[in-house]
């Protein structure tokens, strides 16, 4: 059972990173404006997905890639407030906008059983 829940953690991620280059524009648009680069951090976060969630996979580099993780999300986290807090995306529910705060922590909490 273990391995299963690891492998759809690791699905995930892989997909979600290869997502970044088929859809970069949904990507660039939750991006805050004070973060400069948009292009660059969708590319180079779509990367960093794909390489940790792969990296999940071996016993080598998981818990180094859980880490990353971690990072990662973290790092991602003032796109979900910006979503949140921005008029720009009036267009979704705002109970799906706030349900993705704590899904952050959610999905960190996942990454750190691998640490």
């Amino acid at each position: 059972m273990d391995s299963i829940i690891l492998f759809a953690q690791s699905f995930l991620y892989i997909v979600a990173g290869f997502n970044h280059f088929l859809n970069p524009r949904t990507y660039m648009a939750i991006m805050p404006p004070y973060i400069p680069a948009h292009r660059f951090m969708v590319t180079l976060s779509g990367i960093a997905e794909i390489a940790l969630g792969l990296g999940l996979l071996f016993p080598l580099t998981q818990s180094l890639s859980a880490w990353g993780l971690i990072f990662l999300l973290i790092a991602i986290f003032p796109a979900n407030v910006y979503m949140v807090t921005s008029a720009k995306f009036n267009k979704f529910p705002a109970w799906l906008r706030w349900l993705r705060l704590p899904l952050q922590g959610v999905l960190i909490w996942w990454a750190y059983q691998y640490t």
